[in-house]
């Protein structure tokens, strides 16, 4: 039976419909059909904007954002698809924080509702480190449909990873 790797936890009847969307090789199309709006954030500064945009509307009292970029080695090395982090520097005797974002490069050319399920997904970790209830809640506050993009997204990666294989 074929690992359908971004499936993984959801249950048996959702992989195997997948597993028959992919052997008929209609997978991919599927979710293109679906999600068939681009988005115009094509580089670096055009992330920064969207991500502050959304922070600005759902998170104006978390820390500001330092740097937000599009990683093209970010699913190889760290096998994920956006990671957060917080350098921390001492500046004169002053500790100072600064705030990164960084968004797999794979979604520069994906649905523009992936990107914002996966910015939604790394902002909420500015509030909550983990992935519990909190976390989730807050990203259902950002993005009402989170769950059902998220899940549509894995879709999307597994038809990309057999297209490409």
């Amino acid at each position: 039976m074929l690992p359908l790797k971004y499936l993984n936890g959801y249950p048996e009847h959702l992989q195997q419909r997948a597993r028959e969307l992919l052997d008929a090789g209609k997978l991919g199309e599927a979710v293109r059909k679906r999600y068939a709006q681009p988005h115009a954030v094509r580089n670096d500064r055009q992330l920064y904007d969207y991500v502050q945009a959304l922070k600005d509307r759902h998170l104006r009292q978390s820390q500001p954002l330092g740097k937000v970029l599009y990683d093209g080695k970010l699913q190889v090395i760290k096998h994920a698809l956006g990671t957060h982090t917080t350098i921390s520097r001492n500046h004169g005797g002053k500790l100072k924080a600064s705030r990164e974002i960084r968004i797999a490069s794979v979604f520069r050319d994906a649905p523009a509702e992936f990107l914002r399920m996966i910015v939604v997904h790394e902002l909420a970790h500015m509030k909550e480190a983990d992935h519990n209830k909190a976390f989730y809640q807050l990203c259902l506050h950002m993005e009402p449909d989170y769950h059902q993009f998220e899940f549509d997204l894995r879709l999307y990666l597994t038809a990309l990873e057999h297209e490409s294989a």
